[in-house]
């Protein structure tokens, strides 16, 4: 058998200079998955600059029997983007394909490459006067194909909903090379499948999406944020269906904030926070307007009023300018830094219903006092939405890897089983990629599986795009 890095001279005269990577050390970013978890292997990096250049490594691949895996930020928990050792895969990195296509302020709409950095896709529509609402905490490096990819989540579903919600269009390369455009700005367009939606979530296992187009909204130039002390044992649905009530749908976040979380911040600073937790925790709340005639100021200290007056919440914090606003983020978006600093963290990512959240949280909870004692919990999330982060901490002494393969291969399915009868799931906003593979078989509905597996197979019989990865 040839050596494979011989065999990639057809691409290096397709993508010219810079467009294959293929030294051991510069090849060590596009192998390690983000949580370096996994080790990965290929004999190169693809790094076209058009979706034509995507549609001829698609060709070529297939010809030469190399298999795929699609590379965005390389941001992703689940190793969806991690080429697998002896699949002689190839990564096709989108990080040259990043081009701002337009910006429609009237029509309120975006279009881009998928390499495009969601930060930057960000900026471009807020110089246009309009919000890109798709916020991660990555969102300084990962890329639109990923979070299409991916389904991502983030900050501010509660109000604006996942990816699957904001895309209007894509453009995914086909197995066999040919091009699925659907690059339309319509909002109503019934004609038929909406096909879009099989590559939204696929992880790149049906194609290679090369563009998208997203819904914009008006730049919210007006906020109101407050970090609430929340009292023991309050009932987090009740109190995220009173703010929605109460500010008449304009909360844009509802982040939930453990004690152990913080208590986990402020240990990594050395310093106190200057802002603290009650006995049930403390929420970020934040509430947003594109008009100045909506008196935001009032209507979060009327629903916080409410929220003290019902005992919920013990004691509030509104934030009295844009500094003490982004301290108040910046203490949210530090916690998975906080975590790896303390050790690292085993992460759970559940959703289950929103009005099930405190009824997880307890027991769940309970498993995990009961099946590993002493183990330290770090909770957080976008429970607006049902999305919990629900994370072990590494205990003191332990090997993280070998901490990981442990809760991973016990307690995991006990808090998973809690979240399932509840009507819940297992991933949120992570995915499947290679490391919940097994999960998904597990507590996966027969048809569902056998769907899956049929929609692959018919469009990539060949399994050239990501294989291994969710099927």
């Amino acid at each position: 058998m040839s050596d494979p890095s011989s065999r990639l001279s057809p691409f290096h005269a397709l993508l010219g200079e810079g467009g294959v990577v293929t030294d051991a050390d510069s090849l060590i970013r596009y192998t390690h998955d983000q949580r370096a978890l996994m080790q990965g292997q290929t004999p190169g990096v693809l790094r076209p600059r058009s979706t034509e250049e995507v549609q001829a490594i698609v060709r070529l691949a297939v010809h030469l029997g190399f298999g795929l895996v699609p590379q965005g930020g390389n941001t992703g928990y689940v190793g969806g983007a991690t080429p697998e050792p002896g699949r002689g895969q190839l990564v096709v990195s989108f990080e040259r394909m990043n081009r701002i296509r337009s910006v429609d302020a009237a029509g309120f709409t975006l279009a881009c490459d998928a390499g495009t950095i969601l930060a930057d896709a960000q900026a471009a529509a807020e110089a246009q006067g309009c919000l890109l609402p798709l916020s991660l905490g990555a969102e300084g490096s990962c890329r639109l194909g990923g979070n299409v990819g991916t389904n991502a989540g983030g900050l501010q579903v509660l109000r604006y909903g996942m990816t699957r919600d904001l895309v209007l269009g894509l453009e995914v390369v086909l197995p066999d090379g040919s091009l699925f455009s659907d690059m339309r700005t319509l909002r109503k367009n019934n004609i038929g499948y909406d096909l879009k939606q099989l590559f939204i979530g696929a992880e790149g296992t049906l194609g290679l999406v090369t563009g998208v187009v997203l819904k914009l909204w008006p730049a919210q130039t007006r906020r109101a944020t407050a970090w609430l002390q929340l009292a023991a044992n309050a009932p987090i649905p009740e109190i995220a269906a009173l703010v929605r009530r109460e500010t008449a749908d304009l909360a844009s976040t509802f982040e939930l904030i453990s004690a152990s979380s913080l208590a986990l911040v402020a240990d990594m600073r050395g310093a106190d926070l200057g802002l603290a937790a009650g006995p049930g925790g403390a929420v970020l709340l934040e509430l947003s307007a594109s008009s100045e005639r909506i008196p935001l100021d009032d209507v979060l200290l009327g629903t916080l009023e409410a929220l003290i007056e019902a005992g919920h919440v013990e004691d509030a914090v509104l934030a009295q300018s844009e500094r003490q606003r982004r301290e108040m983020w910046t203490i949210r978006e530090t916690i998975p830094e906080a975590e790896k600093h303390a050790g690292g963290s085993v992460k759970l990512d559940i959703a289950v219903p929103t009005s099930a959240v405190s009824s997880f949280l307890e027991r769940a909870g309970a498993v995990v006092a009961a099946e590993a004692p002493g183990t330290r919990l770090s909770f957080y999330g976008h429970v607006g939405d049902g999305n919990i982060h629900f994370n072990l901490m590494v205990p003191a002494g332990r090997d993280r890897l070998a901490f990981t393969r442990e809760v991973e291969a016990g307690i995991a399915h006990a808090v998973y089983a809690v979240a399932v009868d509840l009507g819940g799931s297992f991933s949120a906003e992570y995915g499947i990629g290679r490391f919940k593979r097994d999960l998904l078989v597990r507590y996966g509905e027969p048809n569902r599986l056998a769907l899956l597996s049929a929609i692959k197979r018919a469009i990539d019989p060949h399994g050239v795009m990501n294989a291994g990865a969710m099927i």
